[in-house]
């Protein structure tokens, strides 16, 4: 995969990209001034772009899977990636306003919006935009006051992942990653991010309704306080806290790690080893990723070509496919079919019932968004906790 390098100044030969101030507000929430694109102009000849690492294949990890060459042969749009290794590294590298955009997750679209970040986009300007799913379309992490933010990429739920030859039984509940018993004690992997913090609380949500958790992303006080201590208890039987995808890779692939909270992804790249993922009974935390574009984008006309290529029914199947998570079209599903028969049923495409148990990242705000007011934690105190617990 090609890696971002620090891209030399050039002059751009026609820049159409209007001024994107976006203004934000005292509750942190930007508005929806910016001025999107008003119209496509030739290429810029380079894209800089941060992303979720296998977002942007290129054939060097697997000849059948490049939807990076063809895009750049069509546009002259030479792509650079940089991956990141979570949503908060992915903000902090928007804002060195090196990037043209982003692949986020919704954890890290509010923020990029509320800091003026990311722009508006101009859907008439990226034709595919019209075929995408309405439910991906407009939901609170990608849209502001019904002006889109973004290009939906896909989604997908954060799966259980396990050995099957040490794990005979296959697990139905995430109780295997939190009880202190568990058969994987001491071998088990959790993603090294605050945003983890949200999978406590899920887990409460399901075994200690005494709590009154409603949204693992809207905690008061007493609702923080027990994902933390869950999170804390879980710390001791604790064999890896990964921050990248190959970490895990690697591990559950040598045998050191026995169970753990990942994406489809990485079983995917581990179909030579005795592993296998489910979606426990609780439900599970997730992602609904969003193709943005930064609002101070060096080349804006390669950034929305971009967005519309992935968006492509061809390209969201490959990339789907690649990763694994649910396209984002009809059209996508059908291109799907021809790669991995059975691919959109298997990552349910089409079923909301199934997306209805999966809590997609969000930015925790001190807002909860219900009649307690300003009184849960935000998502700096979620960091602050979770350094605490991790040492990281």
């Amino acid at each position: 995969m090609r890696r971002m390098r620090i891209p030399a100044t050039i002059a751009s030969s026609v820049l159409l990209l209007a001024a994107c101030s976006t203004s934000t507000g005292s509750s942190g929430e930007a508005s929806a001034a910016a001025t999107p694109l008003q119209e496509l102009g030739e290429g810029e000849g380079e894209l800089n772009l941060v992303i979720w690492t296998g977002y942007a294949e290129d054939g060097s990890n697997d000849p059948a899977y490049d939807w990076v060459t063809p895009f750049e042969e069509e546009t002259g749009c030479q792509v650079n990636t940089q991956d990141g290794t979570d949503s908060a590294n992915m903000v902090q590298l928007m804002q060195t306003g090196e990037y043209d955009g982003v692949s986020a997750s919704g954890d890290a679209t509010l923020r990029l919006i509320a800091g003026g970040e990311a722009a508006p986009i101009n859907p008439d300007l990226i034709p595919n935009y019209a075929d995408i799913f309405e439910g991906l379309k407009l939901q609170p992490h990608n849209s502001v006051d019904g002006v889109p933010y973004g290009v939906p990429h896909g989604r997908g739920a954060n799966v259980l992942m396990y050995n099957t030859e040490e794990l005979t039984e296959a697990p139905t509940s995430w109780d295997v990653v939190w009880e202190a018993d568990s058969p994987a004690a001491g071998e088990i992997s959790v993603y090294n991010s605050a945003i983890y913090i949200a999978d406590a609380a899920l887990y409460l949500m399901a075994h200690n309704e005494d709590l009154g958790i409603t949204n693992p992303y809207e905690l008061d006080d007493a609702q923080f306080e027990a994902a933390l201590d869950l999170l804390r208890g879980q710390n001791e039987i604790i064999g890896q806290y990964w921050g990248t995808a190959a970490e895990q890779i690697e591990s559950f692939a040598a045998g050191d790690m026995l169970a753990g909270t990942s994406w489809q992804y990485q079983a995917n790249q581990l179909t030579d080893s005795p592993i296998a993922a489910t979606l426990p009974e609780e439900g599970s935390t997730g992602w609904s990723d969003t193709w943005m574009i930064s609002s101070g984008a060096e080349h804006p006309n390669c950034m929305y070509m971009w967005m519309d290529h992935m968006a492509s029914p061809e390209t969201s199947a490959m990339a789907t496919v690649w990763f694994g998570e649910a396209p984002t079209s009809e059209a996508a599903c059908e291109a799907a079919e021809e790669l991995s028969p059975g691919h959109c049923e298997t990552f349910h495409a089409t079923d909301e019932a199934y997306f209805d148990q999966i809590w997609y990242w969000t930015t925790p705000q001190a807002d909860c968004g219900d009649d307690r007011g300003e009184v849960c934690k935000d998502f700096a105190e979620w960091t602050n906790a979770w350094t605490e617990i991790t040492g990281s």
